[in-house]
């Protein structure tokens, strides 16, 4: 696929905004989970998360939305997860902040903002929750206005009734630029974040940058912080649970099971490539 129909981007929001009930809509309304499948929160993952309301772990997902992909990793809101934030952004071309009609402009929102504008990202700001009684829209328009928004950019929403979401699905697709085109470029892949899996190891969750990684047994991969070569377990992408696929490309949002038992060895921040001299050796 053709980067041009890719979106790359971030919900940021002050705690309890409604950044995950958000996510939850834009997954339904993709359809990449069915009614019958969905539940509150479906991104969190951690059982405290759950229990508490609060993003912790932040969770990528591939949705489909005609004939785009549009790839959402979810942020913590909390003012703990600063870093878990700042990774997300370094995956993404644009952002969507989320300001709570009952609550206005937090701390949070400001820091999260502050982040998004330092990765350069493209912004599209919305005040959720306009359907509660005790709503103040007005004020929070003018707050996001303060900030150096148009007032006619910012959409009004409810992420709980869906009102207004799918024309947040368009402005996605028209405001946040496509990934650039870099395929012909040597092989670059940022690992953003990394879980452990019994059975498949160090799983790295991972922006491809520039060229593409195939699954092959005729290559491996390398990560050139640590110097560690691998071949890979499994690569696939988050829908939202993790589909093994044939290859990662140019501008695409996945994963990389490794099957390293060592943490270390696959750090995130590091940069992965494809280790050309296994090639030639295998080959």
């Amino acid at each position: 696929m053709s980067t041009d129909h890719i979106r790359n981007f971030a919900i940021i929001a002050h705690i309890d905004h409604g950044k995950s009930t958000l996510a939850d809509r834009l997954l339904e309304m993709t359809h990449t989970v069915e009614m019958r499948d969905m539940r509150s929160q479906i991104l969190d993952s951690n059982p405290i998360e759950r229990e508490r309301g609060i993003t912790i772990k932040l969770a990528p997902v591939r949705m489909r939305y005609g004939t785009y992909i549009l790839n959402l990793i979810d942020t913590p809101g909390h003012v703990d997860f600063t870093y878990e934030v700042s990774r997300s952004l370094a995956a993404c071309e644009g952002a969507i902040l989320v300001v709570d009609s009952t609550q206005g402009v937090q701390a949070q929102t400001l820091a999260n903002l502050h982040l998004a504008q330092n990765n350069k990202l493209t912004i599209i700001p919305v005040v959720n929750k306009i359907d509660m009684p005790n709503a103040n829209i007005s004020l929070c328009v003018h707050a996001l206005c303060d900030l150096g928004f148009n007032e006619r950019d910012i959409l009004l929403i409810s992420a709980k009734t869906g009102q207004n979401v799918d024309t947040l699905l368009e402005k996605i697709i028209e405001f946040i630029p496509p990934p650039v085109a870099t395929k012909d470029k040597p092989t670059r892949a940022l690992v953003f974040s990394s879980q452990y899996d019994t059975h498949k190891g160090v799983v790295v969750f991972v922006r491809v940058v520039d060229g593409s990684i195939p699954f092959d047994s005729k290559i491996n991969i390398q990560f050139l912080a640590s110097q560690s070569i691998v071949a890979p377990v499994e690569i696939g992408y988050f829908m939202p649970r993790m589909v093994a696929g044939k290859s990662l490309e140019t501008g695409e949002v996945g994963y990389i099971a490794t099957g390293l038992k060592d943490g270390r060895m696959a750090k995130v921040g590091d940069t992965i490539t494809v280790d050309r001299s296994a090639i030639s050796d295998k080959r």
